[in-house]
C-alpha cells in the first residue's frame, strides 16, 4: 500500500519569541507533506542550535530538545525523500559553517539539474555531505566569492531549475525564495511584529500568525531585524503554474493557495464531475482524506445523498508492521473499512483524488462490492496521470502510471469499477478559476527544461 507523496514542507520564524516552539507547531501543521524526517535550526543571533532525525516531528521532538533550540529565529522542515534518498545526513535544514558566516538552509520541490551542477560543483573542489538537491544551493552562492550574499544568493537561484522554496537562514536575516514557475506554495504571515514563512497557510492557524500573502514566483523576499521585508524578482522570466496535485491532492482542506481554498477547489471539482458524468445512483462515498470534498461537490450537484460509506483508521501510521504477504497485499483493509449497513444493495458513486498505480482503487471497488455494493462507480477528481514528476512528487517513472500503459476502459477493467470517468484538463482550471496549473503529469507538458530526464550532462557550465 503506497500512497503518492510529495517531498517536503518548510516552516520558518523571524523575530518572534519561542521561535523554535512555534516552529515545532508549524511543522506538525505540514506534517501531511513528509513523514520520513524533521528538523529545526534557530539562533539566537549568535550561535545556531539545531536538532533533527527521521521520524514524525512528535517522535523527534520534546521539551528539553526544544528548550536547547534558543533564538527568535528559527526554520523547520519535513522530509518526504525523492531525491537523495533517506538516513538521517539528508534530514533538513541543513547547517552550513563558513568563514564568511554561518547558515542554515530548508528546501521543499526537487531541482532538474541537479546532477549537472553537482559534477561541475564537485570539478571545483566542493564537497558534498549529503545526497540530497537541497546542498547544491549552498555551494553556489559560497562559489560567488566576490559577490555580496543577496547577489549570490541571485545569481545562484538563476542557475538551478525545477521546483524550489527555499529558506536561508543566517544569524541576521531570513532570505526566502520561490521558483520561477511558482510550482510549489509559500506563504507569509504576520505574528506580534515578527514574521511566518509556511509552506502552506495552514499552519499560520496553528500558531496564531495572520496571513499576509503569498511569495510570488521569481521572487526572494529578505527579512532583517528593524527593516521592512524587501523583496526582489531575481528573473524577469516567470510564471504561475502552480503543480495541480497540490489543490488535488497533497496540501490541506483548510489551506488557501493563491487565493483559492483547497476544499473549495476539490469541492468544485466534484461537481464538474457530477455535471458531465452523470450516473444513476443511491449515494456518493468519498476515499479518505483528500476526496471527501469531491463527494460532497459531487453529492451536492448530483441530488444524490453523500454518506461517510468509508471509515480511516486512523492509527495506521507509516510505522506499523505488516506481518503476512497476505497482510501486506490486504493492506487496504488496515487503513479503510466500509460501514456494510450504508452499502448493502446499493448502487455507489465512489470519488478519489487520483489513480496512480491503480492497485489501491482496485482494493477499495473490491472492498464496497464484498460489503454488498450493486454497482460501484468510480469518478476520479483529475485527468489521468500519464507522465511522469520531476519536480517532487514521488512518481519519476513511467512503470509507476497505470494510465501511461492502459486506456481508460482499461483502467475500469483493471480496478474492476461499473464505469470510471476522469476530470479533463480544462476543468481543473475551471475548479480553481485559473489561467495555468502545472499539469505535465496529465499532459507531458513539463514547465522546464528536463535535464538529466533526458540524459544530458553538460559538464562545461561556467560559474
Amino acid at each position: 500500500m503506497r500512497s503518492l507523496n510529495e517531498e517536503c514542507g518548510v516552516f520558518g520564524v523571524f523575530n518572534c519569541e519561542n521561535a523554535a516552539e512555534l516552529t515545532y507547531y508549524g511543522l506538525h501543521a505540514l506534517q501531511h507533506r513528509g513523514q520520513e524526517g524533521c528538523g529545526i535550526c534557530a539562533t539566537d543571533g549568535n550561535e545556531f542550535c539545531r536538532e533533527r532525525g527521521e521520524g514524525l516531528v512528535i517522535e523527534i521532538f520534546n521539551e528539553k530538545k526544544l528548550a536547547k533550540l534558543k533564538g527568535n529565529y528559527a526554520i523547520g522542515h519535513v522530509r518526504y525523500s525523492t531525491a537523495g534518498g533517506g538516513g538521517v545526513e539528508n534530514v533538513q535544514p541543513f547547517l552550513f559553517r563558513h568563514h564568511t558566516g554561518d547558515f542554515a538552509m530548508a528546501h521543499n520541490g526537487n531541482l532538474v539539474n541537479s546532477r549537472q551542477l553537482k559534477f561541475s560543483l564537485e570539478s571545483q573542489g566542493s564537497i558534498f555531505q549529503s545526497s540530497s538537491d537541497t546542498e547544491i544551493l549552498a555551494h553556489l552562492v559560497k562559489m560567488n566569492r566576490r559577490k555580496n550574499r543577496i547577489e549570490a544568493i541571485e545569481e545562484a537561484l538563476n542557475m538551478i531549475e525545477g521546483a524550489y522554496a527555499f529558506l536561508i537562514l543566517t544569524k541576521e536575516k531570513l532570505y526566502v525564495c520561490r521558483d520561477k514557475n511558482g510550482l510549489r506554495p509559500l506563504s507569509i504571515g504576520k505574528l506580534n511584529g515578527g514574521y511566518i514563512i509556511s509552506s502552506e497557510t495552514c499552519a499560520f492557524e496553528a500558531v496564531g500568525a495572520t496571513f499576509l500573502r503569498d511569495v510570488d514566483p521569481g521572487e526572494m523576499v529578505i527579512f532583517e531585524k528593524g527593516k521592512e521585508p524587501q523583496s526582489i524578482l531575481f528573473t524577469e522570466e516567470y510564471s504561475r503554474k502552480m503543480c495541480a496535485m497540490e489543490f488535488v491532492y497533497f496540501a490541506r482542506p483548510d489551506s488557501e493557495i493563491e487565493d483559492v481554498n483547497v476544499h473549495t477547489f476539490r469541492k468544485n471539482s466534484g461537481k464538474y464531475l457530477a455535471r458531465i458524468a452523470p450516473v444513476e445512483a443511491d449515494l456518493v462515498i468519498g476515499v479518505p482524506d483528500s476526496s471527501i470534498s469531491g463527494a460532497i461537490g459531487y453529492a451536492e450537484e448530483s441530488g444524490i445523498p453523500y454518506e461517510i460509506g468509508l471509515i480511516k483508521n486512523k492509527y495506521v501510521g507509516r510505522t506499523f508492521i505488516q506481518p503476512s504477504q497476505e497482510l501486506r497485499e490486504k493492506g487496504v483493509r488496515l487503513k479503510l473499512s466500509p460501514v456494510r449497513s450504508l452499502i448493502t444493495g446499493k448502487r455507489v458513486v465512489l470519488l478519489d483524488d487520483s489513480i496512480v498505480r491503480g492497485t489501491t482503487c482496485k482494493h477499495i471497488v473490491r472492498m464496497l462490492k464484498e460489503a454488498g455494493a450493486k454497482e460501484v462507480h468510480v469518478r476520479i477528481c483529475c485527468p489521468p496521470m500519464r507522465h511522469p514528476c520531476f519536480y517532487g512528487v514521488d512518481t519519476s517513472t513511467y512503470d509507476e502510471l497505470i494510465s501511461a500503459q492502459i486506456n481508460v476502459e482499461e483502467v475500469r477493467q483493471m480496478i474492476e469499477a461499473d464505469s470510471l470517468f476522469f476530470l479533463p484538463e480544462e476543468y481543473l482550471l475551471k475548479a480553481g478559476n485559473r489561467k495555468e496549473l502545472c499539469l505535465a503529469c496529465y499532459n507531458g507538458k513539463y514547465p522546464t527544461h528536463l535535464y538529466q530526464s533526458k540524459g544530458e550532462f553538460n559538464v562545461e557550465h561556467k560559474f
